[in-house]
This record gives C-alpha cells, sequence and structure tokens, in this order.
C-alpha cells in the first residue's frame, strides 16, 4: 500500500489480512507457547488452541478497556539519524 494515497497494488490485497493473522499467531507463540501441545490427539490439541485464543482476548480486551497504549515500535538506526 502506498502511504500517502491508500492505494492498494494489485498482488498486496491478501497480505493485508495476513498481517494481522500474522500477528494474532506469534502473540500466542510468545506468550503461551503455541509451538508445543501439552496433550496428544487431535480433539484435545484444538481444545488448548481454542482456550489459548481465549486468554489472548481476555488480555487484548483487559489492556483495551483501560486504553493502554500500543509499545512502540524500534526506530533503526538510519530513521534516528533523520532530522525532524
Amino acid at each position: 500500500m502506498s502511504t500517502q494515497t491508500g492505494v492498494y497494488h494489485p498482488g498486496e490485497a491478501p497480505y493485508i489480512t495476513r498481517t494481522g493473522i500474522e500477528a494474532a499467531f506469534g502473540q500466542g507463540l510468545r506468550r503461551s507457547g503455541l509451538r508445543r501441545t501439552r496433550y496428544r490427539g487431535l480433539d484435545k490439541t484444538r481444545f488448548q488452541h481454542v482456550l489459548t485464543a481465549a486468554a489472548l482476548n481476555l488480555l487484548r480486551t483487559d489492556a483495551w478497556l483501560p486504553e493502554t497504549p500500543l509499545a512502540k515500535t524500534r526506530t533503526s538506526r538510519f530513521r534516528r539519524l533523520q532530522p525532524q
């Protein structure tokens, strides 16, 4: 997407949705260890993932209600050199 015009390029549309999904999945990996499961079997593993998703939603809601600001992203060294 062009940052100034808000126009999407033809091949970009699928990646817009994917970025949100990847962010949510990454949060699950970091906070609750979704890389490994505690249980054996598809039904039990699925249940663990559903509970993990519910817990992450509760954490997000808890951060959203008091309007906690989002974490600042890292500023690259090159960006820090530019005058503001």
